[in-house]
């Protein structure tokens, strides 16, 4: 048999069927993790009614009277406590009826975990006691689900199952596109009696933005190559701005690095008032910060200010912050969500999309329907797949390595090259297309094993 040559238009084909081929490997032995992120992602979606109704005693308390200070809530807390400590972070009720939370460290907590106590601000009644998690302060439940979505609650090594469902949903979803224009220049496509692949093309096909996005948004949590995003943000200078708490004028003590050692961290905490939380509150309202929702956060170093920052990530994102002097409450720095990158503003809008913040119920209705729509595509594939089995023996079952051994040699490299380049940016997807490579040439060998001895045989 001769070897195509570059122009041949026989490369076309032996690509495509690359591609199919390819997106096959990707459902069988992807599509599982990606059915778990997808359902996962649904309960998370409809978790939220779920846990106001649970916990809607904690999150709300009197709606008619007048507010006290923070200092007085704070107060109420330490006496819950039975100890005079401080929060590490104080969001004051958003509205009337709903209740302050305080924030407090502990050993015993995971990463983005804190002791949260909440005091109604009218009562002065504690009304919940309880750990919440992340930026968005989810509560246990939520976070039950959220750590089950993103790492099987296992932890760092949990997370690479995310990541490769992450890593790999977009190369289905184009691959998946790719395949669909070329079946439809087919005649033989467009009558095909084959109703459940018509379905799943079509389907595919109308969720492959939503699947791209997932993805991308996706990878950001993720490990290793959120790691490299990372990395590439900040090269380009697309990183978040965040106000800065550092002092640098004469009010502010020597830096000391060792201050935590020998009492410089209790200075800190004695030389607090409760008031000062009610006066940082005042001077970033002052400043210009108008969500309801709002996070302070005191200083935990001598060289450090106050930071209080928005906190609402609905439309239109209220994410502004402000950095305050701890003795004068001046401005010490500020950032505005309006001055932010576009970039930074995009990677804003694509998380709190992706958890379903930002347009509330419809954000969160619309990305259930897509995440049903995945384990749709799932279901159909496996089905296809079943199928296919059934008509094919094991030897005959397709594999990548045939189309690829015909490619021309600069088709071959420029295959190389991209899945190297892939592999780098996205190490999770290079180890299991790395995996799925030498899979396939184990099968791609006993199976000319199997036709050479068949051949052999006929007399």
């Amino acid at each position: 048999m001769t070897a195509p040559t570059r122009s041949s238009p026989r490369t076309g084909k032996l690509l495509f069927a690359l591609i199919s081929r390819l997106h096959l490997y990707i459902g069988l032995f992807v599509g599982p993790f990606m059915l778990i992120a997808a359902l996962s992602g649904v309960a998370y979606l409809l978790s939220p009614p779920l846990e106001e109704w649970i916990y809607h005693d904690t999150l709300y308390g009197t709606t008619r009277g007048e507010a006290h200070p923070l200092a007085d809530q704070i107060a109420a807390a330490q006496h819950y406590l039975g100890n005079a400590t401080l929060p590490n972070a104080v969001r004051p009720a958003p509205e009337l009826g709903s209740t302050t939370r305080l924030m407090y460290s502990e050993p015993s907590l995971g990463p983005s975990e804190h002791r949260a106590v909440f005091v109604d601000p009218i009562s002065l009644e504690v009304t919940g006691d309880t750990t919440v998690y992340g930026t968005s302060g989810i509560l246990p439940l939520r976070t039950a689900i959220d750590h089950f979505h993103r790492q099987l609650l296992m932890g760092n090594v949990g997370r690479l199952y995310s990541e490769l469902a992450a890593s790999w949903l977009w190369v289905a979803a184009l691959g998946g596109a790719v395949l669909w224009i070329r079946q439809r220049r087919s005649l033989k496509a467009l009558v095909s009696p084959h109703r459940t692949r018509r379905r799943h093309a079509t389907l595919g096909l109308i969720l492959s933005l939503g699947l791209l996005f997932f993805s991308a948004t996706g990878l950001t949590w993720s490990q290793w190559a959120g790691g490299n995003i990372a990395e590439l943000r900040h090269a380009w200078g697309w990183g978040t701005p965040s106000a800065s708490t550092a002092l640098n004028d004469t009010d502010s003590h020597v830096v000391d690095e060792h201050a935590e050692h020998h009492g410089h961290m209790a200075m800190v905490a004695t030389s607090i008032r409760l008031e000062d939380f009610d006066r940082a509150l005042n001077a970033a309202r002052q400043a210009g910060l108008s969500a309801a929702r709002i996070q302070i956060t005191p200083p935990g170093t001598p060289q450090q200010a106050w930071r209080v920052a928005e906190i609402d990530r609905q439309w239109p994102t209220q994410v502004d912050q402000v950095a305050l002097h701890p003795h004068s409450m001046a401005v010490t720095d500020q950032t505005d969500f309006a001055t932010f990158p576009w970039a930074a503003k995009l990677t804003r809008w694509g998380i709190d999309l992706h958890m379903g913040v930002l347009f509330g119920i419809a954000n969160q209705v619309v990305l259930a329907l897509m995440a049903a729509g995945l384990v749709t595509l799932i279901v159909w594939g496996y089905l296809m797949a079943w199928r296919r089995l059934q008509a094919a023996s094991g030897q005959r079952f397709p594999t990548i390595t045939e189309p690829w051994l015909l490619l021309p040699l600069t088709a071959k490299l420029s295959v190389l090259l991209v899945s190297i380049a892939l592999g780098a940016a996205l190490p999770v997807l290079g180890v299991s297309l790395a995996l799925f490579v030498v899979i396939d040439a184990l099968r791609w060998t006993i199976k000319k094993r199997y036709t050479v001895r068949s051949l052999n045989r006929i007399p």
